[in-house]
């Protein structure tokens, strides 16, 4: 391999680069709109459930039990409505999540110490949305109900009880349970799979496209020096895209990497290595601009968003999509990122994860360097 040759395939890319204002919009903009859309409008957080009430008994604890209610963050009362169909139409349309129905002589009931029944109707057209409101709702009527016990045994004279299991939870890793803390750490692999491979399944393919490809096998050009020369602008972007994303995570939404930085950057640029490699297996594959990029976002940036434990959590797949994972590579690198973003995880725990990349980049290098042989270079 001579640098000579290798300088000049580089400064042809870098060329092509400038002169393609669509490569670099995608280089550069798609991932700067991506760190902003998923920090500040992608969260899995549940706060401020719209919530009507029907209030038939209008008394002081009916009262006291929609105000506690409302205090909390995770609801808020929308409104309170006379009729029960009135709170149904309201969760029809959509303008409420959640309705509350308190029945009458719901005082009058607890103050004789019976059992009052109070309906809840809860939204479940998103089956996750609706379980974690049925979850907020449960643990809510159950502490209001510890409360009325407490002024139950207090009205008998008798002294409090206290459980016999006291638990003590203690929230690990991300204390404040913040989806964005997961997410945008998480955005990193999408845009290296953006950059990495999105693009370079084009680089090959434009030459075949354009004719030029019989001028390079002409030239005294190897086949290693093709490929390491049309990756390594592709590579800079990349590595220029992660630190800005974790720059604007830092500054923006104030994430902070809890882990090793030169661990981190040492494995997204091995996971960018990765993703170039894919791209050109695909460019080398394919032949065809149009193909390429349509292979390689079914291939590459799906998998990378849908099959990696970024949003879906791949213990809740069917079987066979959890065999299908164990080929993305987006799987591991996310591994990493939590590990290193969340964790403060070092190289002897995240290494099995490293082990797999370099395996993945041995692999689709050699095949990339099959092809273009086969090809005369």
């Amino acid at each position: 391999m001579k640098f000579i040759r290798l300088k000049a395939i580089i400064r042809k890319e870098f060329y092509h680069l400038i002169r393609d204002y669509r490569s670099l919009y995608l280089a550069f903009a798609i991932p700067l709109i991506l760190i902003i859309l998923f920090g500040y409008a992608l969260s899995l957080d549940v706060n401020n459930v719209e919530t009507i009430f029907v209030d038939y008994d209008k008394s002081e604890l009916s009262r006291d039990f929609i105000r506690k209610l409302d205090s909390s963050s995770y609801f808020h009362v929308a409104g309170l409505l006379p009729q029960t169909k009135d709170a149904i139409d309201s969760l029809d349309h959509d303008r409420a999540k959640l309705v509350i129905v308190i029945p009458p002589d719901f005082m009058k009931s607890i103050s004789a110490d019976r059992e009052t029944p109070m309906q809840i109707i809860i939204d479940g057209s998103d089956p996750t949305f609706g379980s974690i409101v049925r979850g907020y709702i449960t643990s809510f009527t159950e502490q209001y109900n510890q409360k009325l016990l407490l002024d139950f045994l207090n009205r008998q004279g008798q002294e409090q009880i206290n459980p016999p299991v006291d638990g003590r939870v203690r929230i690990w890793f991300n204390e404040d349970l913040e989806s964005r803390n997961f997410i945008l750490p998480g955005i990193i692999a999408v845009i290296i799979m953006i950059v990495g491979a999105l693009l370079t399944s084009l680089i090959i393919a434009r030459e075949y496209e354009n004719g030029t490809m019989e001028t390079i096998k002409s030239m005294p050009v190897r086949a290693g020096e093709l490929l390491l020369g049309k990756a390594l602008p592709y590579f800079f972007i990349g590595l220029t895209n992660v630190l800005i994303a974790i720059l604007l995570g830092q500054l923006l939404f104030g994430i902070v990497m809890k882990g090793n930085f030169w661990l981190m950057l040492a494995s997204a640029s091995l996971y960018l290595c990765v993703a170039l490699s894919l791209g050109l297996w695909i460019s080398n594959l394919t032949k065809s601009q149009l193909m390429a990029n349509q292979i390689a976002i079914l291939t590459t940036y799906l998998p990378s968003l849908l099959l990696s434990n970024f949003v879906f959590p791949v213990i809740n797949m069917p079987e066979f999509l959890q065999i299908l994972t164990l080929v993305v590579p987006a799987r591991y690198f996310i591994d990493i990122l939590s590990g290193i973003y969340l964790r403060n995880l070092g190289f002897a725990y995240l290494w099995p994860s490293m082990l797999v990349l370099f395996v993945m980049f041995v692999v689709l290098t050699f095949a990339n360097y099959r092809l273009l042989k086969k090809e005369g270079l």
